[in-house]
């Protein structure tokens, strides 16, 4: 690394699927940058494929799933650094 370059720290966490509400549209597929998502093979309630999550650790917590998602079936939660008491 040369000197004076900043390490970018990417955020990590995880991405959330309510089978039984998606309609498997596939927007939040397709839109994803890092291809974190893959169309699943089992069927939820309603018939479709939801998501699945296929490479959790390529996530940087973009949202772009949940904001082309049109029945809100997608959330991302970001993970948090557990603070240590120091008594």
């Amino acid at each position: 690394m040369t000197q004076g370059a900043k390490r970018w720290k990417v955020p990590k966490g995880h991405v959330y699927v309510l089978d039984d509400i998606c309609k498997g549209c596939g927007f939040c597929i397709e839109y994803c940058p890092r291809k974190v998502l893959a169309q699943s093979e089992h069927f939820n309630a309603k018939g479709y494929h939801p998501p699945e999550v296929v490479d959790p650790d390529a996530c940087v917590m973009c949202g772009f799933c949940e904001l082309v998602c049109p029945d809100f079936a997608i959330w991302t939660e970001k993970e948090t650094a557990e603070v240590k008491d120091a008594a």
